[in-house]
């Protein structure tokens, strides 16, 4: 793979950047191994479909089929392992005194592989809060029953995720939103670009003056709109995209 297949453009573009913008969906953590939110669901969970159980309403009616369909979630996602896709968002990180990686993703793979300036839009999976108060819980006891209890106020707990009917947290949000207006370029990620309100930050980007790349396997919504799609996987795309800026140099 050359800059032909990369487009000197985007090169540029980021070469010359001051505020990067990336924006990442599912697709970059299909990459490893983590099947995305819509995949099918094997073994036990076949019968179900994810909008079945993530919800409120769902946990509601049944805690601990939900707790325990988020363990085997968890699992899943505790054996994976960050890919050249990962890796390369973080040695772009490094490039940039203002780089900030936007994630509708709750894997935790991107701060796993290093990134650490990272916005996650729909939480993570990994950290577990109060039902009832919607405040963090980093310790509890298993022993009182599936799911657990929080040790303040006795509801049960919960997955640390935003679920089907509920506001994203309002700081990540925001945060999100700043950078999407101020920044220079913005790379999207192995993102449908369907779900709102993340798959508006790159067209309020853009309508502030961005450089919008787009970087996934097949066409979106956001493709007719990106200055540059680089069709094909994160993990080859984003480490050429490294290798090509170190080879022309600083700006």
């Amino acid at each position: 793979m050359g800059p032909t297949l990369i487009g000197e453009q985007a090169v540029e573009r980021l070469r010359t950047a001051k505020r990067v913008l990336a924006l990442t969906g599912a697709g970059i953590s299909a990459e490893s191994g983590v099947p995305t939110f819509r995949d099918a669901q094997t073994g036990l969970w076949a019968q179900y479909r994810a909008e079945q159980l993530a919800t409120p309403e769902a946990f509601e009616e049944n805690p601990r089929l939900v707790w325990e369909w988020y363990a085997w979630r968890r699992d899943l996602v505790a054996k994976a392992e960050p890919n050249p896709g990962h890796h390369a968002l973080v040695a772009l990180e490094r490039r940039y005194a203002d780089f900030t990686l936007v994630t509708q993703n709750v894997d935790g793979l991107h701060a796993r592989a290093g990134s650490r300036n990272v916005v996650e839009l729909h939480g993570n999976i990994a950290k577990t809060l109060c039902f009832r108060e919607r405040t963090p819980v980093d310790e509890y006891s298993d022993e009182q029953g599936v799911p657990p209890r929080c040790p303040r106020c006795g509801a049960f707990l919960r997955p640390g995720v935003v679920w089907f009917g509920e506001a994203l947290p309002r700081e990540a949000l925001a945060r999100a939103d700043e950078v999407a207006r101020a920044c220079d370029v913005v790379l999207s990620i192995g993102t449908s670009s369907m779900v709102q309100p993340a798959a508006g930050l790159p067209f309020v980007a853009k309508s502030s003056g961005a450089y919008l790349i787009e970087i996934n396997p097949s066409p979106t919504a956001l493709s007719p709109h990106a200055d540059v799609v680089l069709s094909g996987p994160a993990g080859q795309l984003l480490p050429e995209l490294v290798r090509l800026l170190d080879a022309h140099g600083p700006a």
